[in-house]
């Protein structure tokens, strides 16, 4: 499965390395957007998004969407290179 988790963090640049390495830890993951990564994994949204809320802070946004197989983009090659690749868990 690859979900997308997209967030809008409200604290100084720099002042969250627990989110990011917690993030990094759910799976593979791909990250060619500003406040979204591409994140392959067998767990479900509501795991990874347990996993990422501890690490935020009021006022801040998370999103974390299982995604489907309609999509459409523009992205580089090698994002969609990384899709087809995780798609399918």
């Amino acid at each position: 499965m690859i979900h997308i988790v997209a967030y809008d963090l409200k604290g100084p640049a720099g002042s969250y390395p627990e989110f990011f390495e917690t993030l990094k830890a759910q799976g593979a993951w791909s990250h060619y957007l500003r406040s979204a990564w591409l994140i392959s994994t067998r767990k479900p949204p509501e795991r990874v998004y347990e996993n990422l809320r501890q690490h935020i802070r009021p006022g801040d946004r998370l999103l974390v969407w299982q995604l489907g197989k309609e999509r459409q983009g523009w992205l580089p090659r090698a994002a969609w290179d990384w899709i087809k690749r995780h798609e399918g868990g």
